[in-house]
């Protein structure tokens, strides 16, 4: 039997999206000298290659452009920086502490890294794991298949559909279905509001004449070999409704493609299944790190590359020290309605920041004003107001109270709670 190619880099990047494109051509700027990325996807860029509405680039590009472009755009920056950009190259499982099988075109190989960055980012909960009954009928999409049965094979997908979701990705999604010539019969939603930005909303509602139908949840699905109606309940009323169509879109629901990370052993956090990771975006696990949307659920593109940016400083410091926290690492608990933060650990270390200086967490329910208090112990390290608080949005926490931790044994989780719903 034919042994693996055996390859050494220095740093080892699994994931071709914004997040690892944008920490691959980082490290070579500031002085990393071998950098190996490598993708399952027959082209690098990630998510953005298919998302064909425009609002990329603002945050880390300066500039807006369409989700194509933008991905071209970091791919040409890392061609022209030396990353060496391996697709169709599928992580298999771990050979070593640092080293991974991979299988690709041209066969086996085991690559082997003095630092590995996972940025492998998220996907759309299945179907199946939302238990929702019914057929498994030809018709029924997630957010990703139809941008890609839609924009890159130009494919119909039906003629009358009905989207599951009203975050920024389910209004995407009603873009992406009105230019594929498809009715939007409704939007569905188990929340009692939308929860993108006024503009997308009064924009679908007005534009494309989309009803958005709120507080009910999709109970069974109806059709043998295509969707021909979807059941949905009232949470309020108990109320039945039967809708015809022939497409379902469900968004939204992100879950962490975390599989690499719990092959190799790493902490995940066991609320979010994502990795367990410090200010410096360091795993449980010396010389592995994470970014992007493995860690976030989804964030803005820009602000998966912008955090990119910021781990690529933190490996290069990791190669030339090798230093690793071992003791002092301090998880963050969020107390509900609190849902999510990242990120999840804190280590206390002088002059080390958040990437973007901030932490951000999500509320699982509608606030309006808030108090949000961050507390170790008996100690109160911080508190904040924020306006409001919507579900399936990220929103920002100062992060100045890490310069007052110190190894106290004692008291060794931090809480991030609400304290007064004003």
């Amino acid at each position: 039997m034919t042994q693996p190619e055996q390859i050494n880099t220095e740093v080892l990047i699994i994931g071709a999206g914004p997040a690892g494109l944008a920490a691959a051509t980082q490290l070579l700027k500031i002085g990393v000298e071998k950098v190996m990325v490598i993708d399952r996807e027959a082209q690098a860029g990630g998510i953005p290659r298919h998302c064909y509405h425009t609002g990329f680039g603002w945050f880390d590009l300066h500039r807006i452009q369409s989700g194509p472009s933008y991905a071209k755009k970091y791919v040409r920056l890392a061609e022209l920086a030396g990353v060496d950009i391996a697709t169709e190259t599928t992580a298999q499982h771990w050979t070593g502490d640092l080293s991974l099988q991979v299988t690709s075109p041209t066969g086996l190989k085991t690559i082997t890294a003095d630092a590995i960055l996972l940025a492998t980012g998220c996907r759309e909960r299945p179907r199946a794991a939302k238990l929702i009954p019914g057929n498994r009928p030809l018709g029924i999409y997630n957010t990703g298949s139809l941008q890609q049965l839609s924009n890159l094979k130009k494919l119909k997908i039906g003629k009358k559909a009905i989207v599951i979701g009203a975050e920024h990705v389910s209004y995407s999604a009603v873009h992406t279905l009105h230019s594929n010539n498809t009715q939007v019969v409704a939007m569905i939603t188990e929340h009692s509001h939308h929860q993108t930005y006024l503009p997308f909303y009064w924009g679908t509602r007005f534009y494309y004449r989309t009803p958005l139908l709120t507080r009910y949840q999709v109970t069974n699905i109806h059709g043998a070999s295509r969707v021909e109606a979807i059941e949905i309940t009232s949470t309020q009323t108990g109320e039945i409704k039967q809708l015809e169509c022939d497409s379902i879109i469900f968004t939204g629901d992100w879950i962490p493609d975390h599989d690499l990370a719990r092959k190799g052993n790493i902490t995940l956090n066991k609320y979010t299944n994502c990795p367990e990771i410090d200010q410096n975006l360091r795993t449980s696990k010396q010389g592995i790190f994470a970014a992007g949307n493995l860690l976030h659920g989804v964030e803005r593109a820009d602000t998966a590359a912008l955090e990119g940016r910021h781990v690529a400083h933190c490996i290069t410091s990791y190669l030339t020290t090798n230093r690793w926290p071992a003791r002092t690492r301090i998880p963050i608990i969020v107390n509900s309605p609190l849902t999510w933060i990242s990120p999840n650990i804190v280590v206390p270390e002088t002059h080390t920041t958040p990437p973007l200086n901030h932490f951000t967490f999500r509320s699982g329910e509608f606030l309006g004003e808030t108090v949000v208090e961050v507390t170790r112990g008996d100690n109160l390290l911080h508190i904040q107001t924020f306006r409001k608080l919507i579900p399936n949005r990220w929103f920002h926490l100062d992060c100045h109270w890490i310069s007052q931790l110190s190894p106290n044994p004692n008291s060794n989780k931090i809480h991030i709670r609400i304290t007064q719903d004003l």
